[in-house]
């Protein structure tokens, strides 16, 4: 609550005087800040300016600028009115939650609470165990590497204060001068690399089907270990502790086979007549496994001089390991398949969770933190090369989410048995995920978790991973919380050069999100009052007349991607695969909708539904419009509807694209950005039509306007 704008990001504060936070704008720019005021869009087409450097970050607008010092104006006085109040606001309101971390560490005086913290991150050898981070399809390691970052500021901060406890008064604070003590041992060259130690040791875990990734992914977690130390060429080894085997942390193995809970092999001991002893010998022999395994881990973290008894614990260790796996195979083999044995163990790989990380499953409830950039595989999709797709290789069963068809929303399921009731977990995924009509098993799946958060992507354009077109999407979900609710951001674009204030500006917004099966992607609070407006109207498709020859039609292209969508009332003049037509009945005249369809608000409901690339027949006709009783909005439509495609057709350039596959071809592109002011006319009316407000109506007209003008709105002088 003292703590001002301390916690807000930079890049949000950027020009910014928290005394007036409105006092530099330029006067034109100020003559728009009224939402209520007549001729709104127009006063405010100077907000699409682009700003002077000293008060805007590159490339930003006016209209940006105002949205941004609106979000720190409402944080800040959030933060002042004590409004700030769980953890869950800093992700939120996208507060500095790394910061605020280390300074309440930093200035703590309460011991307990140190003790606690220390405890939950490191854990203390006996029932309290230590933060487990998961990354599920771990690759070479990036995001394990990432976390090992976060954790260390976390444990160094922690340390530090404890020694300050701890030097002014010695006896009274055991726990924190035995945990120095093991800091300070000769087998540990300096505090960091103690540091680095427990984390790989007590926090890391990941599993990966190639076994060269996992290796890589074991090989950068030593290496940003042995960085913290300076060999010394006097010494045995050069002075390096050896190096801690994490062969137990890092495995190989397939995520999405095997058994992962005990409650899921008391499902298949109910139908067998031998359950109790089967039942009986498996869950034994997994608590054997697990004692040996902590006992393993201990022998490492104590740094033991003679390594005979670490090389005899992992010789015990994988030994049992093997024996339980063995059984578990046999099992899920005879439950699941009749192939030959040892050709399934070699193309299903199955990796049993509940014998792996049986300490984690069984004792702690699964894992605390799942992170991880599961592969987008389209599960029966043939490769190209080998005419193998994934379901040809291994089968997979018992996944609610099997009719998505792709590999990440499986590994999100898996993820949703593994964790525990207290835990989180995140992942990037493609924005189709949440978007799509075929992926909404795992878009069901996900509502049923309570507190969601999901951040959107596009490619261009940046990408959010260099060299990768996918358009993303982040999501943070909670598995239980009392709190409730989907927040979402809306579909953020950049440039290269602004990708360093990406993350610090990104805002969610609270939706309601029970309408549709899919996620919206509404990231400021007026869309909200847009959505409620236009989920009034009823689905266009009651308008469709199929199988008649009728005239009154519509002409469109299933193939999207780019920054508009077009609709023609005459057809398309060059050929495609995409092309497509509509019939209207013939009471309701085609170009009313062909206006509609063309216009922002349009693009507004595609691109927060949809992702932005697909461009199917559920995704136009769902559009919701009554068609109007008022014969002046219908005419004002039809005119403008035709006016439109007369601008379309004059404005269109022709061009020749290479296939390797159907050789050269004509297309047509119909420069839509050029017709923006009819497009915006359209709009104008069916405000009136939807009953929206001017600053709704500015909202839709502007939506996405800086990469949909691109140059256009760079030369613009205001």
């Amino acid at each position: 609550k003292n703590s001002g704008d301390a916690y807000i990001y930079e890049a949000v504060k950027y020009g910014i005087d928290p005394e007036d936070p409105w006092g530099d704008l330029p006067e034109d720019v100020k003559e728009g800040m009224d939402p209520n005021q007549p001729d709104l869009v127009e006063k405010r087409r100077c907000w699409n300016r682009f700003a002077p450097e000293e008060v805007a970050l590159p490339t930003e607008i006016w209209r940006e600028i105002i949205e941004r010092r609106k979000r720190y104006v409402e944080v800040r006085n959030k933060i002042e009115n004590g409004e700030i109040t769980h953890i869950n606001d800093f992700i939120t309101y996208n507060l500095n939650i790394r910061q605020f971390a280390r300074d309440v560490i930093e200035n703590c005086e309460d011991v307990q609470f140190l003790l606690h913290f220390y405890k939950s991150l490191a854990g203390d050898g006996k029932k309290r165990k230590a933060i487990s981070i998961l990354d599920p399809t771990c690759g070479s390691g990036a995001f394990l590497f990432a976390a090992m970052n976060i954790l260390e500021s976390l444990y160094d901060v922690s340390l530090q204060r404890m020694e300050e406890f701890v030097a002014a008064n010695p006896k009274k604070h055991r726990f924190f001068a035995e945990t120095l003590e093991q800091v300070k041992a000769p087998e540990h060259p300096n505090r960091q690399y103690f540091i680095f130690k427990s984390i790989i040791l007590n926090n890391l875990y990941g599993v990966d089907i190639m076994n060269e990734a996992v290796e890589i992914a074991k090989l950068r977690l030593f290496l940003k270990l042995v960085a913290t130390v300076e060999p010394n060429y006097k010494k045995p080894n050069l002075g390096l502790e050896p190096l801690p085997d994490i062969d137990y942390n890092i495995r190989a193995g397939n995520t999405l086979i095997g058994y992962a809970s005990e409650e899921e092999l008391d499902r298949i001991f109910e139908k067998q007549l031998n359950f109790d002893n089967d039942a009986g010998r498996i869950k034994e022999r997994c608590e054997e496994v697990a004692m040996t395994f902590n006992r393993y881990k201990e022998i490492q973290l104590g740094g033991a001089e003679d390594y005979q008894e670490f090389h005899q614990a992992k010789e015990e260790l994988q030994q049992r390991l093997d024996k339980l796996n063995c059984e578990l195979n046999l099992l899920l083999h005879k439950q699941t398949t009749e192939v030959d044995y040892e050709t399934w163990l070699n193309t299903h790989q199955p990796f049993h969770w509940l014998a792996e990380f049986y300490e984690i499953i069984h004792d702690r409830g699964g894992f605390d933190v799942i992170i991880g950039n599961p592969p987008y595989v389209v599960y029966t999709k043939k490769n190209r090369i080998t005419k193998m797709s994934v379901a040809d290789k291994y089968k997979l069963i018992n996944y609610e989410t099997l009719p998505s068809n792709n590999l990440y929303a499986f590994v999100i399921e898996r993820c949703t048995q593994i964790l525990s009731s207290k835990g989180i977990f995140g992942m990037i995924i493609p924005i189709s995920g949440f978007s799509n009509a075929s992926m909404e098993t795992l878009q069901k799946l996900v509502k049923s978790l309570p507190l969601l958060y999901i951040s959107n992507y596009h490619q261009r354009p940046a990408a959010l991973f260099e060299g990768v077109l996918q358009r993303l999407s982040i999501f943070i979900a909670y598995k239980k919380n009392t709190n409730r609710g989907t927040y979402s951001t809306a579909v953020y674009r950049w440039k290269s050069d602004t990708r360093d204030n990406l993350f610090s500006n990104v805002s969610y917004s609270l939706c309601n999100q029970t309408s549709q099966h899919n996620f919206l992607k509404i990231g400021v609070e007026v869309e909200t009052d847009i959505l409620s407006k236009y989920l009034k109207h009823q689905a266009i498709e009651r308008y469709l007349n199929s199988g008649t020859k009728s005239n009154n039609k519509i002409y469109y292209r299933t193939a999207g991607g780019g920054y508009w969508v077009t609709i023609l009332n005459t057809g398309f003049d060059t050929k495609s695969l995409s092309n497509k037509s509509a019939t209207f009945v013939d009471t309701r005249n085609s170009r009313v909708f062909s206006a509609v369809l063309n216009s922002n608000l349009f693009w507004w409901y595609y691109s927060i539904n949809f992702d932005q690339f697909n461009f199917k027949d559920y995704m136009i006709f769902g559009f919701r419009f009554t068609y109007p009783t008022n014969k002046y909005v219908e005419t004002k439509l039809v005119e403008l509807s035709n006016r439109l495609e007369k601008e379309l057709l004059c404005n269109a350039t022709t061009y020749i694209i290479q296939s390797k596959t159907r050789g050269s071809n004509e297309t047509i592109t119909y420069n839509k950005y050029l017709s923006k002011l009819t497009m915006d006319t359209i709009d104008t009316v069916l405000a009136d039509h939807y009953g929206f407000t001017p600053e709704e109506l500015d909202f839709i007209i502007n939506y996405d306007i800086k990469y949909r003008m691109g140059k256009e709105l760079e030369g613009d002088e205001g």
